[in-house]
Formats: structure tokens, C-alpha cells, sequence
């Protein structure tokens, strides 16, 4: 079963409308082991069909066919490559970021952010001035499990790196094999609402999936505005990189505006660590209250259960927890990664494919619905999908539009009668008032 047909199960659709996608899957030109660029194609080809069956249901219209272009789909996943402000490259990884040899194996870190960067070196017992060389000689003395374990109870990002047999006998492999490739639940009763043509969606992402997912539905027409807490800002190129189509607001969950947002939203994306949010009044069950009949769509790392469920975690991570970093090892003596953060990005078009789903349902319904997808189930995904040989092409022309001073990754989503550029570049965080359009 394909990726597109297994999301497509999974969110209850009728497989009679899978006749509407003309795959190109085996063109996408990504170079790895495994079948990231089906991976990828599917995901994106999901989220435009649901959005096709959306359209078709606001104008009683048939539905648009869709065909992708492979070379906008490798650019899109790739996007961080071909980024440019002013002309100018940003690099996506920080020092203490990356593959680290241990005493018995290798670890993977994520340092991103200044915070998670002081948790990982005060975990480890090392100076806030700890250096990349540092941190190797350091690390030589270290189990990689203990690093994990360690890392864990500090609120640090850092995995030891597994096969693919080492992961299966984990308790949170099992636990994520248990989930759907997409979950999509009908969670309280609320009346029918059809859906507007610019419908409200509030953003509360961060990073790569949940911002792909909610750029995707600006795409579709949606108004966008994502809304950060004050003083956690990402870096600016990520923050950009996905912010077209989309509106930027700073505001304390606890402000009378930021209430009346969540009440009159159609749709309320989380990208945050599961659990981390239920404290302001976020929890599903809490927005459903609030307002009946709101869309909530989550991504995570490792799906919210199991021992694992509510720590944090990055596509890279997950790469590395899973077996696809040995895998994808170019030599064998040091592990490796996916061409794409392709984990991510795939997470984020079948969220955004279960929201538009979601929207059909309720117009059709009613009820308040909880749409859930994790990184961890879209490796799982990837590693069960066969590799009989590697996967190489020879590369493409990079699809990219100038807005400004920017030059991102063009869309790669779409159907028959779609939009097929941004409607508005990307603005500064913070930049926009906290109200719908």
C-alpha cells in the first residue's frame, strides 16, 4: 500500500477519489536509500486532493485532478537549501548540533535553540562556553544511552543513534506502531458549519511541520495567523521559510485578544510538545469547550504515548532514533540523513490534509474534530516501505519565486484549478495585529 493510500485510509476517505491523482512518485528527484521522494509526493498529494474535495464541496463543482511537479516537490521539502535574504544563505544547524561518537556508538543532538543548548551541556556537566571540540572530547566517556537518558530529564534533545532492528524492540516503537498514518476523531458534538471561503486558522507552531501544514492551508485560501508567546522566538530564516501566505502575531495566552482569537478560529493548529499547552487551556478537550466545533490539529515527535510521548524531538532526532540515520550512512563507518527533513515536511501535508478533511465532516456533520500526526509514525511509514535499491537521480532546477528581498521554495501542492503561488510573502514575527482579517 502506498503512502497515499495508507493517509487516505486512515483519515476514512473513499478510495474511489484516489482515481483523481496522477502519481509521478518515482520521479521525484531526492538521492537516498530509502523511498523518501514517494514519501514526500504522497504526503503533499493527500493534502491537495482533500483540499480539492474542499473546494468542490464550497462550490458544488467536480473536483480538480491532481498532478505534481516532481521538481517543485524536491524543492519544497528542501527548502532551508534554497532559501536566500539579501542574497544570502542561512545555515540550519547550530554548533553543538549533529552526529556525536560516544564510548559504544554515536548520539544525535539538536541545539538549535539557546535554550535547548544550555539543557544539553548542563546535562552533560560542561561550561556554557563548551565548544564543537569540546563537546567531542567530552562525549568520548559517555554511553550513548546515558547521553539520551540524561538529555531527557534535563528537557534537552538528544537520541542515541539505533538500527532499525535496535528500534523496532522499543517500547515507544511499539507504541507508535499502534497509531493510524493520520488520526482524525470527532472529540464533541457542535452543530454543522460550513466552512467559509477564507477560513481562520490560528497557528501555534514552531519549527518545520506545523508551519508547512498551516503555509499549505494559506495556500488554500486560508487566513493564517500564527501567534508565538513573547520572548521564544526562532531563528529568523525558519521563521521566514515558512511563513508565506501567513499573518505574525506575540501574545501571552493569558490576553483577553488571544481568547477571542481561539474563539472565533475555524481551525487551531499545535506544534508544540504534547501536554505542554494543556496548562494555558489548550488542551483539545478545553478549545472544543470553547468553541464548538473548532478544527484541532496536533503534530509531535513521538505521537503523545508511550515512554516517549511527551518529549521532544526533531525530524533529525527521529531520523536518528529509527534506523534511518544508519541507513542512509554514506560510508558505513558514520550515520547519515535523509536529503530532505522529509519527516517533517510529509507530517505537515497530511496534517493539513486531515484539517481539510476535517472541514468536509463538519460541514457535512458538525461536531469539533482532533486531527494528530507524528514524525515518529511518518518514519515508521518510511522504514516499512520497500528498498530493494537506491534510489538515485541526477539532480533538478531548484523551483523557486522572489518575493522582496527573499527567494523561497515555491508550492508544491495543488490540484486542477488551484492557486499555485503565495499570496503574500512571509512577514517579520510579531509584525501583524492579533485579529482575523
Amino acid at each position: 500500500m502506498s503512502t497515499l493510500e495508507s493517509a487516505w485510509q486512515s483519515l476514512g476517505e473513499d478510495a474511489d477519489a484516489l482515481a483523481l491523482v496522477r502519481s509521478r512518485a518515482a520521479e521525484v528527484p531526492l538521492d537516498a536509500v530509502l523511498p523518501v521522494g514517494a514519501l514526500v509526493h504522497d504526503a503533499i498529494a493527500a493534502a491537495s486532493l482533500s483540499a480539492s474535495l474542499l473546494a468542490a464541496r464550497r462550490g458544488r463543482a467536480a473536483a480538480g485532478a491532481v498532478e505534481l511537479d516532481p521538481d517543485r516537490i524536491a524543492t519544497a521539502v528542501t527548502s532551508e537549501k534554497h532559501y536566500r535574504q539579501r542574497g544570502e544563505p542561512m545555515s540550519p544547524w547550530a554548533e553543538l548540533s549533529g552526529f556525536w561518537p560516544t564510548g559504544d556508538g554515536w548520539v544525535r543532538t539538536h541545539a538549535n535553540y539557546p535554550h535547548h543548548r544550555d539543557r544539553l551541556l548542563a546535562a552533560l556537566g560542561l561550561p556554557l562556553g563548551t565548544t564543537a571540540d569540546d563537546l567531542l572530547a567530552g562525549l568520548r566517556g559517555w554511553r550513548a544511552a546515558d547521553v539520551e537518558e540524561r538529555a531527557a530529564e534535563h528537557g534537552a534533545v538528544a537520541v542515541a543513534v539505533r538500527t532499525g532492528e535496535q528500534w523496532r524492540e522499543h517500547p515507544q516503537s511499539l507504541a507508535a506502531a499502534q497509531q493510524p498514518l493520520v488520526a482524525l476523531e470527532r472529540i464533541a458534538d457542535a452543530p454543522a458549519r460550513v466552512p467559509r471561503e477564507r477560513f481562520r486558522v490560528l497557528d501555534l507552531t514552531r519549527v518545520i511541520a506545523g508551519p508547512v501544514a498551516t503555509r499549505t492551508l494559506a495556500l488554500w485560501g486560508a487566513d493564517v495567523l500564527r501567534v508565538d508567546p513573547p520572548g521564544l522566538a526562532e531563528p529568523e530564516y525558519q521563521h521566514l521559510d515558512t511563513g508565506a501566505g501567513k499573518r505574525s502575531a506575540v501574545l501571552d495566552a493569558s490576553a483577553p485578544e488571544f481568547g477571542r482569537l481561539l474563539e472565533s478560529a475555524d481551525v487551531v493548529v499545535a506544534g508544540y510538545r504534547p501536554g505542554s499547552l494543556d496548562r494555558f487551556g489548550l488542551s483539545p478537550e478545553a478549545i472544543a469547550d470553547r468553541n464548538p466545533g473548532a478544527v484541532i490539529a496536533r503534530v509531535s515527535a513521538w505521537g503523545g504515548i508511550g515512554p516517549w510521548g511527551a518529549r521532544r524531538g526533531f525530524d533529525s532526532i527521529v531520523q536518528a532514533a529509527t534506523g534511518i540515520a544508519v541507513l542512509e550512512s554514506p560510508d558505513g563507518s558514520r550515520p547519515g540523513a535523509l536529503p530532505a527533513q522529509a519527516l517533517d515536511h510529509s507530517a505537515g501535508y497530511l496534517l493539513a490534509a486531515a484539517v481539510t478533511t476535517a472541514l468536509r465532516r463538519r460541514a457535512d456533520e458538525g461536531g469539533s474534530w482532533l486531527a494528530d500526526v507524528s514524525l515518529a509514525r511518518m518514519a515508521a511509514e518510511l522504514m516499512a516501505a520497500s528498498r530493494d535499491r537506491r534510489h538515485r537521480h541526477v539532480g533538478f532546477a531548484p523551483t523557486v519565486v522572489e518575493l522582496g528581498e527573499l527567494v523561497l521554495a515555491a508550492p508544491a501542492a495543488g490540484f486542477a484549478g488551484s492557486a499555485r503561488q503565495w499570496s503574500a510573502p512571509p512577514v517579520p514575527l510579531g509584525s501583524s495585529a492579533p485579529e482575523w482579517r
